[in-house]
């Protein structure tokens, strides 16, 4: 019983704070919790946003007020704290990296010898469009083109080497919005680069958790049976914020691996 996305950004940086994770972690009987943070908590990672702050005000809003508020060398110092004491669970720490193909290049840079457990991509920005915040920023927005874009920047993630893993692989239906064309050569491209670079792929219960009235739990059933047709490992989710959503529907999501 793994849950492989839990951010730790509401608290600080104590044994107190992560201990509160391996308790819930307990409580649901998990085996293993991987613990994260979004790089754009960190100074060093917010020069990667410029874009996106620039096409929403809202975003921009947003973002200023999340980003940048610490130094990852912090980060890392909780890493290394943690990792000398022992827990009921085991515990993995990585970062949730924003794919922009223009910045690999910093992104491996700010990574490379940190000792991270791993590194998992994620898209939350289409051509600088932040699709996943509300339902009101979709008004006047090409569905067709955005999924088409979407799935061009996931598999461009997929190929650039950098990441372990690819957050939530479908994330943009949240709002319920879906293209006028059949997504089954989509999925099979992410799949096939997946399965090539040894990636897995989150079956990821936090969409849901925000949507349940448009989002489905999981992958959509097509895409993860396209993902194990291709022998792509995928990773239990909660995406918790806080230590109460830890193992959030785990077990159901993995009922949905067995029966797929």
């Amino acid at each position: 019983m793994v849950d492989g996305h839990i951010h730790i950004e509401r608290g600080e940086y104590t044994y107190e704070w992560v201990n509160q994770f391996v308790n819930k972690a307990v409580e649901k009987q998990l085996d293993e919790i991987w613990l994260l943070e979004h790089c754009y908590r960190f100074e060093e990672f917010v020069p990667m946003y410029d874009s996106v702050c620039a096409y929403s005000n809202y975003v921009d809003t947003w973002f200023h007020r999340k980003a940048g508020v610490l130094k990852l060398e912090k980060y890392l110092s909780l890493i290394k704290q943690i990792r000398n004491n022992q827990f009921p669970v085991k515990i993995k720490f990585g970062l949730e990296i924003c794919y922009f193909k223009e910045f690999e290049d910093l992104v491996v840079e700010l990574t490379k010898d940190k000792d991270f457990d791993f590194l998992l991509g994620s898209v939350h920005f289409v051509d600088d469009f932040a699709f996943d915040h509300k339902e009101e920023h979709w008004n006047g927005i090409n569905v067709d083109e955005i999924y088409h874009r979407y799935f061009e920047t996931s598999v461009s993630l997929a190929k650039s080497g950098i990441y372990d893993g690819i957050a939530h692989p479908d994330a943009i239906k949240l709002f319920g919005h879906k293209p006028s064309y059949s997504l089954t050569e989509y999925y099979a491209s992410l799949a096939m680069e997946l399965s090539k670079n040894d990636m897995y792929a989150e079956q990821n219960s936090g969409v849901f958790r925000r949507c349940p009235n448009t989002a489905t739990l999981g992958m959509d059933e097509e895409m993860l049976k396209i993902m194990s047709n291709n022998n792509v490992k995928i990773i239990t989710a909660s995406d918790a914020h806080c230590p109460e959503d830890v193992g959030d529907r785990i077990l159901e999501l993995n009922n949905c691996l067995r029966n797929n």
